[in-house]
């Protein structure tokens, strides 16, 4: 060690080590197939996203939740409502169990723990709202991986959302200025319409 480190107290030489070690870390590049599973999934977003939803969407997800949760739109939207309620975690859930059920049978395993260890599990950093006798009977089933392993729970969680979430995402200041741009964008057309006919009849005359 050179002597101007030695004479440095061992706090501070601690402290540049933890820094160190968190520097590393950060740089660290993540496994090319989940960066690129993540990219994909945030360009898919991106672009959905950028499409405003139509009067006949809007009145679709009115009808049930199912129409809502079909829709990749709905599915979108929604999820921005939850992210201002701070319960985004029930819907990543419904949408990591539907593509659990997708996932080959030789690797559903170890997904299923990782679900399980993200939103399942007692102070899981994602954890979903569950009873006990649920989780524990998760707990049970994801130890042999089969595609099935989460229904219960992801039924439950649907449940919640459809009888809590869904009913203020309908009242939501969102969808209200959805219907209103809807709205005004009806007005507009039909104005530029009866425009062109009055120019139609002008030119005919």
């Amino acid at each position: 060690m050179c002597k101007g480190l030695a004479t440095l107290p061992a706090t501070c030489l601690k402290s540049a080590k933890d820094i160190k070690h968190k520097i590393s870390f950060l740089l660290q590049k993540p496994e090319p197939q989940a960066a690129d599973q993540k990219e994909v999934k945030e360009k898919t977003a991106t672009a959905v996203t950028k499409r405003v939803p139509n009067a006949a969407e809007v009145e679709k997800w009115k009808e049930s939740f199912c129409h809502v949760m079909n829709s990749e739109m709905g599915r979108t939207v929604f999820t921005s409502f939850l992210k201002s309620e701070f319960s985004q975690e029930n819907v990543d859930f419904w949408i990591a169990c539907e593509d659990y059920k997708k996932t080959p049978p030789s690797k559903m395993a170890t997904k299923a723990k990782q679900m399980y260890q993200q939103y399942v599990e007692a102070d899981a950093p994602n954890e979903v709202n569950l009873d006990a006798a649920t989780r524990e009977k998760t707990r049970r089933e994801i130890e042999s991986g089969g595609p099935s392993c989460f229904d219960e729970a992801q039924k439950m969680i649907y449940n919640l959302m459809e009888k809590d979430s869904y009913r203020r995402f309908l009242k939501s200041k969102m969808i209200q200025e959805i219907c209103q741009k809807e709205s005004c964008a009806a007005q507009e057309k039909k104005g530029c319409d009866w425009l062109d006919s009055r120019q139609v009849l002008a030119g005919g005359a």
